[in-house]
Order: structure tokens, then sequence, then C-alpha cells
């Protein structure tokens, strides 16, 4: 029987496409070139742009590139990979304060368009949380999604925990109304609140949205309040224009990227954390239970650049 992958294992086989997309087009001109000038900048802008990173993060990854190759009077372009490298960690490294909702009372409002993977991540999470020693109750707030509450009390079944549930069509405030009054009553650490996925440009969605960080603030104003966006990793510059969006309606702490297994588009991580100044925080590359958890940014960029290998065995 094939031994089971580890975490980083499956994350780099998962960006294996963007990798083609983006890392071997750099390794060419890493290789292709001479010398460094304007020239060898540009293409790596080009391609970096093209492969989802973004022009606000592309630049600051070349303005950050130029002044190492100034420092340490790098002449050869090859030398340049192992400083990029270095650069792009720091542009999506997570803080450790950036997590430190887990160790408190804490209202989770999970959200994101329909289709992104948002209640199997939730289940996930809850999974991820429980398995830590922490109380966990789900609220199943989106109440337009046919099926949605169903799929959601399967997840909340496998992960164990308990879910606070309405009809479907019900007023998706007063289901997060009771998952509150649930959570204070049960002493629950962390309560996660699914909530409505419908397109991102309704305006009523966004005022819903709004609303029900209103009753969290009114209600519960004793926990901390973690708004965590879900984005399908292969839409690239589409997720970073839902996540805008919603940034309108709740103020987003954390990013959750999903369908990282298998994109081309995986650059798109470095992109959004730049142009929202917002950290991701988790990463799915799977439909198992296991196949999401924390982010870290040198795995990630490890994975893209297949740096590291030893780590496949320590995963």
């Amino acid at each position: 029987m094939e031994e089971k992958k580890g975490f980083f294992g499956r994350l780099k086989q998962g960006l294996s496409k963007t990798r083609n997309n983006i890392v071997s087009s750099m390794d060419s001109i890493f290789s292709g070139y001479d010398k460094i000038d304007d020239e060898f900048y540009e293409e790596l802008e080009e391609v970096l742009v093209m492969g989802d990173v973004g022009i606000n993060a592309t630049e600051e990854i070349l303005e950050r590139l130029k002044k190492d190759v100034r420092e340490n009077h790098i002449k050869e372009p090859a030398a340049c990979r192992e400083f990029l490298i270095k650069n792009m960690k720091e542009q999506m490294a997570v803080k450790e304060e950036d997590y430190d909702f887990l160790n408190s009372t804490c209202v989770v409002m999970v959200i994101g368009v329909n289709g992104v993977g948002k209640t199997t991540t939730i289940g996930k999470l809850a999974a991820i949380l429980k398995g830590q020693g922490k109380k966990v109750l789900i609220g199943a707030c989106d109440t337009f999604r046919a099926a949605a509450g169903e799929q959601l009390e399967e997840w909340a079944h496998r992960a164990g925990v308990d879910i606070i549930a309405g009809k479907e069509g019900a007023d998706p405030s007063s289901v997060l109304y009771d998952a509150v009054a649930a959570a204070k009553a049960r002493k629950a650490d962390i309560l996660l609140c699914d909530t409505a996925g419908r397109l991102h440009n309704k305006k009523n969605l966004m005022e819903e949205l709004k609303k029900m960080n209103r009753i969290i603030g009114k209600e519960f104003p004793e926990a901390k309040q973690e708004n965590l966006i879900v984005l399908d990793g292969t839409t690239g510059q589409n997720a970073l224009a839902q996540a805008r969006e919603f940034s309108q309606a709740a103020p987003l702490s954390g990013i959750i990227l999903t369908k990282m297994d298998g994109t081309a588009k995986g650059g798109i991580a470095i992109a959004i954390q730049s142009e929202l100044s917002v950290p991701v925080k988790f990463i799915g590359v799977g439909e198992k239970i296991e196949d999401l958890q924390y982010f870290h940014a040198d795995d990630f960029i490890d994975a893209l650049f297949d740096e590291s290998k030893e780590k496949e065995t320590l995963c």
C-alpha cells in the first residue's frame, strides 16, 4: 500500500501546476541571463504578474530583490533565486499573534461565495480545533442554499461537534442569535458560523453580514470576533475581487485558501496577502479533514519552488 503523504508532500503536489506556470519560467530567466539588468527585472516582473502574484506584491518583491542585489554585490542572475525565495517568505509571513483569537472565547464568521468550499472548510476547521482540546460549536447560518444545513450537519458529525441550525429559508440573523445564546450557555470556546454565500455583488447579502456582525458585538461582547473569508485558489484574480467586496461588509481578519491541489493560479496567495494586508491563516489541498492545515509561509514557498525535500518525511 502506498505510504500516506505528509501535508507538505500533498501541498507540493498540489502546487505542481503553479510551479510549472511560474517557477519554471523564473528559473529559465535565472539561467538564461548572463547579467542583472533592467531587462532581467522586467522579465521577472512579467512572469510574476502573469502568474497571478499581483502588481503590488510583485513590485514589493522586486524592490526587495534589487536591494539585496545592491547590498550583497550580486552579479550572477542565478544567485537571485535564493533571495527571491527569501523575499516571498517574508512577504507571506504570518505572525504568531494572528492566531490569538484561538486562545480565548471567540466567534468566527466564515464568509465567501457559494462553491469555494466554505461548508466543508468549517467542518475541517472544527475538527482541527476540537483536536486541540477546544469546545467547538457550529452555527448553520446559511439558510438560503438548499441542503447547506444538511451538509454542515454531516460535517459537524464527522468532526464530533454540536451544531445549531434553523429551517431552510429562516432569518440567518435569528439562527446566529440562537447559536450565540447556545455558545454562551454551553461555555463553548469557539463558535464557527457559516454564512450565506450568494453572489458577492448582491447588496442585501452584504447588509446581512453587517447585521450579523452587529449581533455578535451586542449579544457576545466578551468574545473575540474573527472574520475569515474562504477563497477558491483556482479562481485567481476573481478571488481577490471577492475578498475586496466582502471586506466592505465585514472587516476581514484572515483568509482560508481552498482547492490549492491542482491550481495553476497559486500565486494568488501572495497577491491577496499583499493587496489586502490580510494574512492567509489556513490552506486546503484536498477533500479529507486532514487536508486543511495552518498556513506556514516557509512551507508554501518551499513547496512552490520544490525546495526542502526532506520536509516530506517530517510532515
